[in-house]
C-alpha cells in the first residue's frame, strides 16, 4: 500500500501540476457529502496524507478547519486499503458516517477504484461506489453493528431539548459516538426545535438524534455541541442506529430501506439512505449510501 499512499499525497482532483510546495505543506480537499449539490451536505477536510502529523496537530488542523470533521489519510495496518484518522473541532472519533463515506470517494476517485475498505478505530469498513463518467459520485458502506440500552439520562435530555417527551423507548446507541434518539412525533414539532446547547454539552459524550415521519420517509436533526457540532448537516453513524431503532420497534421492515433528509434547518439540506437487516434479537447486516461531491482543494504550511 506504500506505493498508493504516495498516489495520495501527490493527488490534486482538479490539476496535476502545481507550483513548487513548502517542504511541509499539507494538500487537502474538501467534499460536500451526502449531497450530489456543491455548499450542501456536510463538509468534509481530507488530508490525503497524514504521515508524520502527531494527533495534537491533527487535531487542532480539524479545529483550524471547523467543519464538522475531518479525515486524516494514514497507510493500512489490518489489510485494509486505507486507514482513517477522524477528528471533530473538538475530539477523535473511533468511528464516523460522512468521514467515512467522503474520505472513500476521495480516496477511489485517486486510485481509479470503485471499491475500496477503510480501516476506522472502530472496525474495517467496505464501501462500494458508483462512477458516473470519470467522477465517484456516491457510495454504499457497510456500518459497524451497534450496543443499544435504554439512556438513563432521558428527563435531563428532554429539558434541554425543550420538549416535554418523546415517543417511547428513548434508547441511546453507540456506534462510535453516543446517540440517544428522541422521537418527536411529527416534522413540524422536529424543525421548530431550539435546544439548550450550553445544557445538551453537559450530556457529552451523548449526543441527541432527534427524528420523526413514517414508512420510507424520515427526518432527522442531531445535535452534538460536547464535541464541537452544535447541529450536524449530515450523520451517517446515526443514521444506521436509526434504522436499527425504527426496526426494532416495529416501525419500519426489516430489510426496508429509508431515506432520511436532514441539515435543511441549518441551510445545509442532504439525503441520506439506511437500511438493516436481521430481526429484533439479532442485527445481521447495517448499510448507509449517499451522494458525495468534491468542491475545493487546499494546502496548509506550518
Amino acid at each position: 500500500m506504500a506505493a498508493d499512499i504516495d498516489i495520495l499525497a501527490s493527488f490534486d482532483p482538479f490539476a496535476r501540476s502545481a507550483p513548487e510546495r513548502p517542504a511541509n505543506a499539507r494538500r487537502y480537499v474538501v467534499a460536500d457529502v451526502f449531497t450530489d449539490t456543491p455548499l450542501e451536505g456536510n463538509g468534509l477536510g481530507v488530508f490525503t496524507d497524514g504521515r508524520g502529523l502527531s494527533g495534537e496537530s491533527m487535531q487542532r488542523i480539524a479545529r483550524e478547519l471547523n467543519l464538522s470533521e475531518t479525515v486524516f489519510v494514514l497507510p493500512p495496518e489490518r489489510g485494509g486499503d486505507a486507514r482513517v484518522r477522524i477528528f471533530t473541532p473538538a475530539e477523535e472519533l473511533p468511528f464516523a458516517g460522512h468521514p467515512v463515506l467522503g474520505s472513500a470517494i476521495v480516496i477511489a476517485t485517486a486510485l481509479g477504484r470503485t471499491a475500496v475498505t477503510l480501516e476506522t478505530a472502530a472496525a474495517p469498513v467496505a464501501l462500494e461506489l458508483t462512477r458516473e463518467g470519470e467522477r465517484i459520485v456516491s457510495g454504499r458502506m457497510r456500518q459497524p453493528l451497534p450496543s443499544w440500552r435504554p439512556y438513563e439520562q432521558e428527563a435531563a435530555m428532554l429539558r434541554a431539548l425543550g420538549v416535554e417527551a418523546s415517543g417511547p423507548p428513548l434508547e441511546v446507541y453507540d456506534n462510535g459516538p453516543l446517540y440517544a434518539y428522541v422521537d418527536l412525533g411529527s416534522e413540524r414539532a422536529l424543525a421548530r426545535l431550539a435546544p439548550d446547547m450550553r445544557a445538551l454539552a453537559a450530556l457529552a459524550p451523548t449526543c441527541a438524534a432527534c427524528f420523526a415521519g413514517s414508512g420510507a420517509s424520515w427526518k432527522m436533526r442531531m445535535f452534538a455541541p460536547g464535541a464541537g457540532v452544535p447541529e450536524d448537516p449530515a450523520t451517517g453513524s446515526a443514521a444506521g442506529p436509526l434504522a436499527v431503532h425504527l426496526s426494532r420497534h416495529g416501525r419500519i421492515d426489516f430489510g426496508q430501506e429509508i431515506e432520511i433528509r436532514q441539515g435543511a434547518e441549518i441551510g445545509r439540506p442532504s439525503l441520506l439512505r439506511a437500511r438493516v437487516d436481521g430481526a429484533p434479537e439479532r442485527v445481521e447486516r447495517i448499510e448507509v449510501a449517499g451522494a458525495a461531491v468534491i468542491v475545493a482543494r487546499g494546502e496548509f504550511s506550518f
